[in-house]
């Protein structure tokens, strides 16, 4: 193990900090997160990252944020001292300085609100132990973050936990959402690969598995193989060519579906409006899905 533990900020944001545009919109980087989004739809990707779009999180996101927050500080405690008893005081710890932040004032929830957003985090950090003891953990580092080249690709990132199984390293995840049913497992997998491929190459060691935790619910794991590890090598060059291609011609795609009736970025995308405006007249958009209003707002 060739690098030191790091700690960071749980409110970092790597792709807000550390993509790096360049004067001429280049990507100077690839993230986990910023390729996910532009595997999900080009456009999208240009609308946050080169137009800068607002996209405040929401709820969810923000307890997951803050449940991040309380599960680093209690995993860089020593073993014997990870409680659920310690997890509390430090969430009251932490409290008073995470709802100042700008994003979660701009939720602008009331008593009631702001009682029911903490113990949704709660949960989610309360969670952990649904899937392991966190005392029995061998934690190396937490909020690690890792800036290599991996083939031709700038990759730089933050994992949230890596772990020692075996005298070998395991990439370890924190998810506070849903967790997907079995056949779709692979796609959030491969942010753990890419995070397992930047390890390899710094360390010169593969890891010996990747994992994401979806808090109370289940453990999504994958040993690393040279065959898998060559498949996340592959996805990355082949986003990073396509990404840098589109910010050379900027010409980026937009890639219509039903998630387009989710998309912050509605307002801006009249491909994704026309898209909406379909399948809502055939039936097969959900009736809560914040884009009805949005086109409906646009057409009147």
């Amino acid at each position: 193990m060739e690098f030191e533990p790091h700690t960071g900020d749980a409110d970092l944001t790597v792709d807000d900090v550390h993509l790096g545009l360049g004067p001429d919109d280049q990507p100077r980087h690839l993230s986990p997160s910023s390729a996910g989004l532009y595997e999900q739809c080009p456009r999208k990707w240009r609308f946050r990252y080169v137009e800068r779009l607002p996209d405040p999180p929401g709820i969810p996101a923000l307890v997951g944020t803050f449940a991040h927050l309380v599960l680093e500080h209690l995993l860089q405690l020593p073993n014997g001292e990870r409680s659920q008893e310690q997890a509390r005081e430090l969430a009251r710890d932490l409290w008073p300085h995470f709802e100042t932040e700008t994003d979660y004032v701009a939720l602008n929830l009331d008593d009631d609100g702001s009682r029911s957003f903490k113990w949704k985090a709660w949960q989610a950090v309360e969670g952990l132990w649904t899937l392991e003891n966190p005392d029995d953990t061998n934690v190396h580092a937490t909020e690690q973050e890792v800036q290599v080249l991996i083939g031709e690709v700038p990759f730089r990132g933050i994992i949230d936990r890596l772990d020692v199984v075996k005298e070998q390293l395991v990439v370890t995840d924190y998810k506070s959402g849903k967790a997907p049913d079995q056949q779709f497992a692979q796609r959030p997998l491969k942010q753990v690969m890419f995070y397992a491929a930047a390890i390899a190459e710094l360390t010169g060691a593969a890891p010996l598995g990747a994992r994401l935790h979806y808090l109370g619910q289940r453990t999504l794991s994958i040993r690393v193989t040279d065959h898998n590890l060559g498949a996340a090598r592959r996805d990355l060059a082949e986003t990073w060519t396509s990404l840098t291609s589109d910010a050379n011609t900027d010409d980026f795609a937009t890639a219509t579906g039903p998630l387009c009736a989710w998309c912050p970025f509605l307002g801006a995308c009249a491909d994704g409006q026309a898209e909406v405006i379909e399948r809502h007249r055939n039936g097969r958009v959900r009736a809560d899905a914040p884009g009805l209003a949005v086109v409906t707002a646009l057409a009147g």
